[in-house]
């Protein structure tokens, strides 16, 4: 088999192979006269038609079988003389097939990248740390209450804090507008979850009272019919409440699950979520911090093929996250395409680290993981189990737990600097 390669591009190879004819009609003598073995054909004994009677039967469907392994098993046999390691599947181009001649074709390919690593122990990465502190335990304590706040009639006009229920129906230049009109909406003073100009013109009122309040929508309003304009809202006040914060007793620690144990195992359970939340959030900061250095640090070409494919999963994730199932809705490729290109070179980095390092899977590793995917559900058992039935589930679960061990590697290796800070920061949480 003769075979020649030249490069086409960085990545590119093209291979134009010549298989010899002898081979080619050995292969298909060999695959007749096996045939002639079993074949049924009108007027003959199973396996006693002549060979050229077989021939003439099953010669052109033997041949077009013959040529399309010949193409898979002597590209594989060239690539491997060659010692190519090809990166997605090659375009083949056959230029002769007819039996008697020699199969010649051209395959044209990308082969992953040759790099060297750069030296991980000079990388300088800052890592996050934080703990769950005491008072972070008390403030979400605190929004816990919040969160189950109780309210009650007031005997005072509206103030800060106190829920107002209203009708209310909104125009412009006195012409009602869609989206406008309200009946029984209940507004927390304060919450800033309607127009600010609405709610600080409910201060000062007691139910049955009726105003007029001028609002003024924002300029980048998202309805932009609206976006700019000023609104006359007629307010009719029907009630007017005053909150109180939940005692923290059993009926507090039952509203979220906890039967027994009272206020201590409250605390207990909040404090554990704090901590996986937090513990998650620092491993992904910390990841994308050493991915990014590592990013940084080599640079180095990736194969479109690998790229296109890695595009093609992204476009699937983002519509299985949205709930599309047409094909041809899914989002276009473009935005894709630089992020799939980091996410492939970080793969072939490290990889290069898994085989140089001898780095294998913890099985510990992966379980964590699972129960950290199923924690949050309520019945997290009967979720593990699904995912453990589910060859493709599992085998993701598994690269990223394999993935966190190449990143505790390289922070082992690293220059590392702790940089400390705490759970409010970093969980965006405001008590």
């Amino acid at each position: 088999m003769q075979v020649s390669v030249e490069s086409t591009g960085k990545l590119e190879r093209r291979m134009q192979v010549q298989v010899p004819a002898e081979r080619v009609s050995l292969e298909i003598a060999s695959r007749l006269k096996q045939l002639s073995r079993t074949a049924r054909l009108n007027g003959f004994r199973p396996g006693k038609a002549p060979l050229t009677v077989i021939r003439q039967q099953f010669g052109p469907q033997v041949h077009r079988e013959v040529i399309g392994e010949l193409l898979q098993s002597s590209f594989s046999e060239a690539v491997t003389q060659n010692r190519l390691a090809p990166a997605g599947n090659p375009r083949i181009e056959p230029k002769t097939t007819d039996e008697g001649q020699d199969l010649t074709y051209v395959a044209t390919f990308e082969v992953f990248p040759e790099f060297a690593l750069q030296p991980v122990d000079s990388l300088e990465i800052e890592r996050i740390t934080a703990e769950v502190t005491a008072a972070d335990i008390d403030a979400m304590i605190e929004r816990l209450r919040k969160q189950q706040m109780k309210y009650a009639a007031a005997s005072h006009p509206a103030g800060p804090g106190d829920r107002v229920t209203v009708d209310f129906e909104g125009s412009i230049d006195a012409v009602p507008f869609a989206g406008g009109k309200g009946e029984n909406v209940p507004i927390v003073i304060g919450e800033n979850r309607m127009l600010p100009q609405l709610e600080q013109g409910l201060l000062g009122a007691a139910p049955g009272d009726e105003k007029t309040i001028d609002v003024d929508f924002p300029a980048d309003y998202r309805a932009t019919e609206l976006a700019g304009k000023r609104a006359a809202f007629k307010v009719s006040v029907k009630t007017v409440e005053e909150a109180s914060l939940p005692a923290l007793d059993e009926e507090f620690c039952n509203a979220f699950g906890v039967t027994e144990g009272g206020v201590e195992r409250l605390r207990e359970d909040v404090a554990a979520n704090m901590r996986r939340e937090l513990d998650q959030m620092l491993r992904t900061r910390n990841k994308a911090a050493v991915m990014e250095k590592m990013h940084f640090a080599n640079p180095i070409d990736v194969p479109n093929a690998l790229i296109e494919s890695q595009v093609r999963d992204m476009q699937i994730e983002a519509m299985r996250r949205s709930g599309t199932k047409d094909a041809s809705q899914a989002p276009p490729p473009e935005p894709f395409i630089e992020p799939a290109r980091r996410r492939v070179a970080l793969g072939l980095l490290f990889n290069d680290i898994i085989r140089r390092e001898k780095i294998t899977l913890d099985p510990a590793r992966s379980n964590a993981r699972l129960d950290e995917m199923v924690g949050a559900y309520g019945d997290g058992a009967a979720l593990k189990r699904a995912y453990q039935q589910n060859a493709d589930a599992m085998r993701q679960i598994e690269s990223l737990a394999l993935e966190d061990q190449v990143v505790d590697w390289i922070l082992a290796h690293a220059k590392v600097t702790d940089k400390p800070s705490t759970f409010k920061e970093l969980m965006n949480f405001e008590g």
